[in-house]
């Protein structure tokens, strides 16, 4: 299965075409023989998912035993408890092992030497102070040229022509799957959004559909309860205006009645009412009535107003009297007046 890179056309749709058709490998024997040449050999075909042949997982460090060199199963698991119980004793003496608090901000642990023997630390030079009588200075002489010492093995490697790997040959396939699968996969996205666009109007219109219908339904209702409002109104009014004319119809009936009745009647109570004192003398009515009690009012504030009067009279000459009386008394204990006053 050979792959063939796309012509200067198709590079802007970015496939990736092949010569021939993916086929499955026939199964052929590893030594021919003279029967294949004399009659057409039969394959069969299978998934290689379920070939014990087929090796999966790491095949470097996988060593496939005999039959008669594997191990036990119940020893291995009776190894396998004893691996578990192992851990776990590991992991609870760790766990009840005490372990230092967390450092606090800013500061961080360093290991320490906290054994009972103390250790020298042997890392560091020992030095001491010497002294000496040189010469005067002289000339230095000019400081030769620094070559360092040449030490390895010197290699050398032939490349020959093509031999290196031509990225920009070797990547431009690969590139070209990676821009046709990322347009591909731009373009699925996009008509994901168009459909999911589509999807919100036809949601959007079935929802303005829903609510109008919605909306006509309720005034729909709300028209059905102002009929029958106003029919149950106009009922009312009927009854009422039926009762209204019974009762008219009966006063008007009391009424001749009544007339019928006192019409003999009303002579003889108006003088009764009349010598038993009932009806008075407007003018003389209003006199008892509003002149008498105003009168009266008015000189009781009169004489309310005399007897404050008199009464803050009294007050002020008897504060008059008490302060006389006791600057006489001051006088008295102050003893006779000096002869210059």
């Amino acid at each position: 299965m050979t792959s063939v890179l796309p012509n200067q056309k198709d590079m802007g749709s970015g496939t990736y075409t092949f010569s021939s058709h993916p086929r499955v490998v026939q199964n052929r024997r590893k030594y021919r023989g003279v029967e294949p040449l004399m009659f057409e050999e039969t394959y069969n075909y299978g998934n290689i998912m379920y070939d014990p042949r087929v090796v999966r997982g790491n095949t470097y460090a996988q060593h496939m035993l005999p039959l008669s060199a594997q191990p036990d199963p119940v020893e291995i698991q009776r190894n396998q408890e004893a691996r578990r119980r192992a851990l776990a004793k590991k992991r609870a003496k760790e766990l009840l092992r005490p372990r230092t608090p967390e450092a606090v901000e800013g500061r961080k642990h360093i290991h320490v030497q906290t054994e009972l023997y103390l250790e020298e630390l042997s890392d560091r030079i020992e030095e001491k102070d010497m002294e000496c009588q040189t010469d005067a200075f002289l000339d230095r002489p000019p400081t030769p040229l620094f070559i360092p010492a040449k030490t390895g093995a010197d290699v050398a490697t032939q490349i020959l022509e093509g031999e290196l790997f031509d990225f920009d040959l070797e990547v431009k396939p690969i590139l070209e799957v990676l821009v046709g699968k990322t347009i591909e996969q731009a373009l699925l996205e996009v008509k994901e959004e168009e459909e999911l666009a589509n999807l919100r109007a036809q949601q959007r219109a079935f929802e303005e559909l829903r609510n109008a219908e919605l909306a006509e339904a309720q005034r729909l209702e709300e028209q059905e309860r102002r009929h029958r409002e106003e029919k149950d109104r106009r009922k009312q009014q009927q009854r009422e205006m039926l009762l209204k004319e019974k009762e008219t119809a009966e006063k008007v009936a009391a009424r001749a009645f009544a007339q019928q009745y006192l019409t003999d009647l009303i002579p003889s109570v108006f003088s009764s009412l009349r010598d038993s004192g009932y009806f008075y003398d407007p003018l003389e009515r209003d006199v008892e009535t509003e002149l008498m009690p105003w009168l009266m009012d008015e000189v009781e504030k009169t004489l309310e107003k005399n007897d404050l009067g008199r009464t803050m009279l009294d007050i002020l000459i008897r504060d008059v009297v008490e302060k006389r009386i006791d600057d006489f008394r001051n006088l008295e204990l102050k003893g006779p007046a000096s002869p210059d006053i």
